[in-house]
């Protein structure tokens, strides 16, 4: 099985990130379990969080924090793919 990794983020309301994997897929992910935990305490810090950005692979924020890209994925739940849909695969109504 190829490695799953993180091409794209964006930090959305609510603490959760819409990830878009290597496999093509877009999952959101719930960070809010984190921010009781460790160093990811700094991310409530709404600022800190929407600083989210993609390198080594996976989500990476200021402050050398990360999470690994098998969590991200193994976490995350499918986004729904009719907001990701291209605006030519819309059937056309007469």
């Amino acid at each position: 099985m190829p490695t799953i990794t993180v091409v794209r983020v964006i930090p959305r309301e609510n603490y959760h990130l819409e990830i878009e994997f290597s496999t093509g897929e877009v999952r959101l992910f719930d960070v809010r379990p984190y921010l009781d935990k460790g160093v990811f305490r700094q991310l409530k810090d709404q600022a800190l969080f929407e600083r989210a950005y993609v390198a080594c692979d996976t989500v990476c924020w200021p402050n050398d924090l990360d999470i690994a890209p098998e969590t991200l994925y193994v976490k995350s739940v499918p986004s729904s793919s009719a907001v990701h849909e291209k605006p030519e695969n819309y059937e056309k109504h007469s």
